[in-house]
């Protein structure tokens, strides 16, 4: 278990942290801090309110993802995801939730809004050489295993 720190903005008061939902669940469900219910129309994108602040410890990172049924039922998406929230980024997590489907949706203060997964990251060292090793894919790309 690795301990986070969280701040709870004014604005968060009287909902719950993040929490998991099950004993097996990868991700915690955050919540829409928002003061009014929020009508996200067709085709629309909105930066949501979590009410929160997270010192991520170093070599983490906090992924933000849609939830699937959100996804499934309503079409809703977080846009960039998975959102990165770095581990010396200390603004209020916020998501970006987009409406995909051809219905309007309510957004309502408290609701389950994204997923978020803590996820190691190394950090990486460039190395220029004059060529990369072949291997068996090649340069094969999109499609090129006839999926």
């Amino acid at each position: 278990m690795i301990r986070v720190l969280v701040e709870c903005l004014p604005h968060a008061e009287g909902l719950p942290l993040p929490a998991y939902q099950t004993a097996g669940s990868a991700a915690l469900d955050f919540h829409a801090a928002l003061a009014e219910d929020l009508l996200l129309p067709p085709a629309a994108t909105c930066l949501l309110p979590t009410g929160l602040k997270v010192a991520v410890p170093p070599g983490f990172e906090l992924q933000i993802r849609p939830r699937s049924g959100l996804a499934l039922k309503h079409r809703l998406a977080v846009l960039n995801s998975p959102g990165t929230i770095d581990s010396d980024y200390r603004g209020e997590v916020q998501v970006i939730l987009s409406n995909f489907g051809t219905e309007p949706f309510t957004v309502t203060r408290g609701m389950r809004i994204c997923q978020a997964v803590l996820a190691r990251v190394e950090r990486l060292e460039w190395e220029p050489v004059e060529h990369v090793p072949d291997s068996e894919r090649g340069a094969g790309g999109f499609g090129h295993t006839g999926v």
